[in-house]
């Protein structure tokens, strides 16, 4: 059976933010939160899938303009998920090195977010 393949696959941005996502479901797992803060840890599982699903839809997109849109959308999502993983390391949910690790992680997505947006931009439309 042959694999098809979408060119959102193919963008690095992607593909990091794919595994961004994989360890925040991995740190949450580790949480040890009561029932109350369920939704917390929901949140973070969808904002955290959110940057690679933007990244995606956009490309998807017809015009170069909303595939723009949509990766700072997903920049969006990386800065709710690093504010909530911050939350969590304030509750002791975390410890120093996961939010530590987290937050290189994210800031690297980030800067190939800006860099992709500016080189898009510059492409013009």
């Amino acid at each position: 059976m042959t694999k098809v393949k979408f060119s959102f696959e193919d963008l690095e941005v992607w593909q990091k933010a794919i595994d961004f996502t994989d360890k925040v479901i991995s740190l949450v797992e580790k949480i040890r939160a009561d029932r109350k803060h369920f939704r917390l840890l929901e949140q973070i599982e969808a904002s955290s899938a959110s940057i690679a699903m933007n990244i995606a839809e956009g490309k998807g997109r017809y015009s170069k303009k909303e595939f723009v849109q949509f990766l700072y959308i997903a920049r969006g999502s990386l800065y709710e998920s690093i504010t909530l993983l911050i939350i969590f390391h304030k509750r002791k949910w975390i410890n120093d090195s996961d939010l530590e690790d987290a937050i290189s992680f994210g800031n690297q997505i980030g800067k190939m977010l800006s860099s992709l947006i500016k080189s898009i931009k510059n492409k013009g439309s």
